[in-house]
């Protein structure tokens, strides 16, 4: 190219970026939410094909990692670049992918659009890594005519589908479809599983309170902090947990052997 050209180019790319200001700054003094903006620009300067990224927002403050977030995010819409990165951030998946793999030990175990694989996990391991916060094993007991209900430390849990009787099957409930309250019963709500349980543990995270439950077995729902205070949540009260039969997602354990 020549140089009029890479001087247009330059500037095309870090005024994309919002760093135009930084053009004659040396690379010394650059920040590092400063540096991973260059780094993408000059990555974007000779319009690849394909962009390979490696945890690129691992070691930037909260802010400066938002506000990257969003601008790429806009930035491969604009360009139609395809971008391939590895993250641990299931919200980073979530915001960026039109495509989602799960690896385990080197091996790809799941893959497929940000809903199938977070919200229709194939095994427990993958389960676990996009977030399901409650994993249960337990033993159909009796098939209705679209559900079954299946034994759980001596609770009955019902779910969605046809699974014979005798079974063992995983239960994966996502925490955000578990609903709490001081007092309720199946008469008062449309959730077909109401259990009573006691609060063992709350922890802050951020946004949303999760609180972790003893119902006879682990349970975990995240709560808004005004819920929080309205219900006066703390460790050691007693609550009733209810979520329903369709939010459960089923892994037949035989399928995963």
């Amino acid at each position: 190219m020549k140089r009029l050209e890479i001087r247009t180019e330059v500037e095309e790319q870090l005024r994309r970026f919002g760093i135009i200001h930084l053009g004659e700054r040396s690379a010394r003094t650059l920040s590092g939410g400063e540096a991973q903006r260059t780094s993408l620009a000059r990555a974007f300067a000779i319009h690849p094909e394909i962009l390979f990224l490696d945890e690129p927002f691992a070691s930037l403050d909260p802010p400066s990692r938002e506000s990257l977030i969003g601008d790429l995010e806009l930035i491969l819409k604009q360009t139609g670049t395809t971008a391939v990165f590895a993250t641990h951030d299931r919200l980073e998946a979530l915001r960026l992918s039109d495509r989602i793999a799960v690896m385990k030990d080197g091996r790809i175990v799941q893959a497929g659009s940000p809903e199938a694989v977070m919200n229709y996990p194939l095994d427990e391991f993958v389960a676990s890594f996009v977030g399901v916060e409650t994993i249960l094993t337990g033993m159909v007991k009796r098939q209705n005519s679209e559900t079954f209900v299946t034994s759980v430390s001596g609770n009955e849990i019902e779910a969605v589908g046809k699974v014979p009787v005798g079974e063992i099957v995983l239960l994966c409930i996502r925490p955000e479809n578990v609903t709490l309250s001081t007092s309720a019963s199946r008469e008062t709500t449309s959730a077909r599983n109401v259990l009573s349980g006691r609060i063992e543990k709350v922890t802050s995270l951020g946004a949303y309170q999760k609180v972790r439950l003893n119902c006879g077995f682990p349970l975990v729902a995240y709560v808004t902090r005004h819920s929080l205070e309205k219900l006066s949540l703390k460790e050691g009260k007693e609550v009733v947990a209810s979520f329903k039969a369709t939010s459960i997602h089923v892994i037949r354990k035989e399928e995963t052997q």
